[in-house]
C-alpha cells in the first residue's frame, strides 16, 4: 500500500515539475489553460442558467425583486402544494399568505412526510446549471435538500456566475461550511440506462429566478 501511494505521489510531483506547492502563492503560479473568467453579460448569463436548468428537468419561475412571495405562490399553485418546510432565517417577506410554512426543526420523519422545502442559495453557476447551498446555522440543514420530494429554491441574478472557476472562487468565502450542489431534480440511471428520479434527493426541483 505504501509503495503504491509513494508511486502515485511521485507521479504527481513529476507532473507538477518536480515539486509540490506549499504556499498559496505557489498555487497561483501554476499554469491554468482553461477558461477562468466568463465573458457573457448579465442577460446572457441568466439565459444560459435557465437553459441548463430546463435541460435537467427543472422549472424556472421568473420574478422581480420585491415580488418573491408572488412567485412562490405561483409555484406552489402550479404544483398543487399548500405547505413547505423552510430554514429558520428565511425572509418572512418571501412567504405568501394562504399557505403554511414550517420553520426548520422537524424530525427526519416529519421532513420525509412534508410536501417539500423552500430555500435560498449561496450562488449559481450558469455553465453547469448548478445551484450551491450552504449548510450552517440559520441556513437549511442538508436533510432539507435531500429528503423532501419537492424543492423550491430562490436564486437572485447577482448570485449567478458564468463558470465553475468563478464559482469555486466565491466558495472560498465559506470553505469550512458544508455545501450541496444541485443540478436539477435528483436522478440516476441503472445498467440498462433506465432513468429514475428521486433516488438521492427531490424528484421535482423548481427555481425562482429574481432578476
Amino acid at each position: 500500500m505504501s509503495s503504491a501511494r509513494d508511486e502515485i505521489l511521485e507521479r504527481i510531483r513529476d507532473a507538477m515539475g518536480g515539486s509540490t506547492p506549499a504556499r498559496e502563492a505557489d498555487y497561483d503560479a501554476i499554469p491554468r489553460n482553461y477558461v477562468r473568467q466568463g465573458s457573457l453579460d448579465v442577460d446572457a448569463r441568466l439565459e444560459l442558467l435557465v437553459d441548463r436548468l430546463h435541460d435537467y428537468g427543472a422549472t424556472v419561475f421568473h420574478s422581480q425583486e420585491g415580488e418573491v412571495a408572488t412567485a412562490v405562490a405561483a409555484a406552489l399553485r402550479a404544483r398543487g402544494k399548500m405547505s413547505l418546510l423552510i430554514p429558520r432565517d428565511l425572509p418572512r417577506a418571501w412567504l405568501p399568505d394562504g399557505f403554511h410554512f414550517f420553520r426548520e426543526g422537524a424530525s427526519y420523519q416529519e421532513v420525509d412526510a412534508s410536501e417539500g422545502v423552500l430555500t435560498d442559495c449561496a450562488l449559481a453557476i450558469a455553465a453547469t446549471g448548478s445551484i450551491v447551498l450552504r449548510h450552517s446555522a440559520g441556513e437549511a440543514r442538508r436533510a432539507l435538500s435531500l429528503i423532501p420530494d419537492y424543492h423550491l429554491c430562490v436564486v437572485f441574478a447577482g448570485q449567478v456566475v458564468e463558470t465553475v472557476p468563478e464559482g469555486i472562487q466565491q466558495m472560498k468565502a465559506f470553505a469550512n461550511i458544508p455545501i450541496t450542489t444541485i443540478a436539477g431534480p435528483s436522478a440516476t440511471a441503472d445498467i440498462e440506462m433506465i432513468r429514475v428520479k428521486g433516488v438521492h434527493g427531490p424528484r421535482t426541483f423548481d427555481v425562482i429566478l429574481v432578476e
